[in-house]
Formats: C-alpha cells, sequence, structure tokens
C-alpha cells in the first residue's frame, strides 16, 4: 500500500460529504509542553478553531508533555490541528526540553482516533491534509498506525529509537525517509508522527513508595510482550519531581483488556513485589465500554470527570 491509498482509504474519489453532516471526529496531539501550563493554555486556545472543541487537557511536569484531546467535523479538526502545529513551532524548543517520556517533536504525535468503520475514510482525510500541511511548514513528517506502509510503524515506539538524534542520525545516514516534509529534522520543533488509530486508553500509576526499579519490573510483567494483557504497553518512568516512579500504560485493546483489568494485574505485581501504589492517573479519555461496570476504586481514581468519557460508537449529529 502506498502513502496516497493509506491516507485516502476505500473512499478515494468519493464525494465529500455535506459538512454539516460529517461525523465529529476525535484527535488527540501530544505536545512536549507540559511544565508551563500558561505556554499549554496557549498551545490548547490555538487549536480551538471554528467548529473545534477542546474537550480535554492534561499535562505531566516530569513528562514535559501534555495530551490535548479535540472534536470537530473533519476541515474544521485539521485546521486546528495545524493552527496547533504552528504554534508549537512558534513556542517549544526542543532544544530545552527534558522530559522523561520519549520525543521526537514539538507536537509529537497527532493521533486521529477511529471509534467506529465510518470514521475511516475522514480520519484518513485529516491525517493526509496534516502530514502534507506539517511537511510545507518543514518539519518532516512519519506516517504510523492504520496508514503506515510499513508494518514496523504500527506503534511510534520504532521511530522513537534513539530519540530525536536517533531519528536526526537516521534521516542522515538514510535509514529512515519521511512521507513528508524535508529529511532532516526541524533545528527546534523536531519531527512529527501522524496517524489513524482505534481507541487507546493511556493510563498511569504512580508508586507511593519504590522506585524505577520496582516501576520497571511491574510493567515488564504486565506487558503484552511480557506475557502480560494483551494490547498493554508499558514502561517504567521516573517522576523526579516527586522522587518515585511510575508505571506508564498504553492500553491498545481496552475493551478486551480496560483499566480494571490492567489495574488488577498492576496490583498483583505490586504486592508481589511489596510495592505499594498512589492513585491511579487517565490522560485524556477512555471509552466507556472500557470501564463499564468498575467502580472508581477498581480503577484506583480519585474521580473521573464526564467530560473524560467517550463513546465508542457515536451518534452521528444530522
Amino acid at each position: 500500500m502506498n502513502v496516497r491509498e493509506a491516507l485516502e482509504g476505500p473512499q478515494a474519489g468519493a464525494e465529500a460529504a455535506d459538512a454539516a453532516t460529517d461525523p465529529i471526529l476525535i484527535a488527540v496531539p501530544n505536545v512536549s509542553a507540559g511544565q508551563d501550563l500558561g505556554l499549554v493554555g496557549a498551545l490548547a486556545d490555538a487549536a480551538r478553531r471554528p467548529g473545534v472543541r477542546v474537550l480535554d487537557v492534561h499535562s505531566d511536569p516530569d513528562h514535559d508533555r501534555s495530551v490535548i484531546s479535540l472534536a470537530g467535523r473533519p476541515q474544521a479538526l485539521a485546521s486546528g490541528l495545524l493552527a496547533l502545529a504552528d504554534a508549537s513551532v512558534d513556542l517549544i524548543d526542543l532544544r530545552r526540553q527534558r522530559g522523561v517520556h520519549p520525543r521526537l517533536g514539538a507536537l509529537d504525535v497527532v493521533p486521529i482516533v477511529r471509534r467506529d468503520a465510518a470514521d475511516d475514510g475522514p480520519a484518513r482525510s485529516v491525517a493526509g491534509e496534516v502530514a502534507m500541511g506539517l511537511g510545507e511548514r518543514g518539519i518532516p513528517v512519519f506516517l504510523y498506525a492504520d496508514v503506515a506502509a510499513d508494518p514496523e510503524r504500527s506503534r511510534p515506539h520504532h521511530l522513537r529509537d534513539g530519540g530525536l538524534d536517533g531519528m536526526a542520525a537516521r534521516l542522515d545516514a538514510g535509514e529512515e525517509a519521511p512521507e513528508f516534509g524535508p529529511h532532516r529534522v526541524h533545528p527546534t520543533a523536531g519531527a512529527t508522527l501522524v496517524g489513524v488509530r482505534g481507541p487507546l486508553v493511556a493510563w498511569n500509576v504512580p508508586l507511593a513508595d519504590g522506585g524505577l526499579t520496582e516501576a520497571r519490573v511491574i510493567a515488564a510483567r504486565v506487558r503484552e510482550r511480557g506475557g502480560g494483557l494483551v494490547g498493554v504497553r508499558a514502561l517504567g518512568l521516573p517522576l523526579v519531581a516527586q522522587g518515585s516512579a511510575q508505571v506508564s500504560m498504553n492500553l491498545e485493546q481496552p475493551l478486551i483488556a480496560g483499566p480494571a483489568q490492567a489495574m488488577a494485574a498492576v496490583r498483583a505485581e505490586a504486592e508481589r513485589i511489596g510495592a505499594t501504589l498512589g492513585p491511579s492517573e487517565l490522560v485524556g479519555l477512555v471509552p466507556k465500554d472500557a470501564i463499564r461496570g468498575a467502580t472508581l476504586a477498581d480503577l484506583g481514581l480519585e474521580r473521573l470527570e464526564p467530560r473524560q468519557l467517550v463513546e465508542a460508537h457515536v451518534p452521528r449529529r444530522t
């Protein structure tokens, strides 16, 4: 599958739907800023274009990263994402970024969420417009997940190997090539990953006692690759400001192995090694069906805001 086929999908050549009947799409761009909340607010404001709603903003100072959850019809959403890209280039300098989360860019990753089959064509259209717009702005763009031609790009971790310096070296050596933009990293904004994927839940569990070693042990046992839960990707990361660590997870199959199941696995491993957990942290949004029947105690959450819940199959407005 070539780049054009990946982005256009099966609806290529079809007339665009009237804007009033286009689906409401969700995007969850991650920006490399989480310590200066004034800066994060300015980034979120930049994305608030006509027709774009900011559903949630989640910032983490240790990661120095924020997840901005947006919703809008395809054309408006693409416009909001490109406005966010412009603000990210203007306000973020990766040379001063020291967060513990792996990253490649100021606007690091732009996932367009496909909540049902009907979202696929419009989501690919938004991804294509955003990817091309970023390339025109001098930022190399790598496609991942459902729009990636290379199966090794099903997840961002392959592209983030070695961080921005690693990517710069691979580009210089001709070992990697972006689908859009220059074959060199932007001096302050790096590179951006753009993709289309299904719902994913980002979930962090800090350790009330224990450190990075314990967090990494727990992460290694609960992740799918270590024999844990299906679709669970997990890392042990330091929380420098708190003097502790956390298990940071992406739940890629949240309707199969969701937050309650992940928490049960994390609790079991923590108990096995004698570590105590702190309150869980939901990053961004979660499908309602992924937590149906679970209590706050099951999830380890102190609270859950209604705005953080999203339908897996959202009714279309007419």
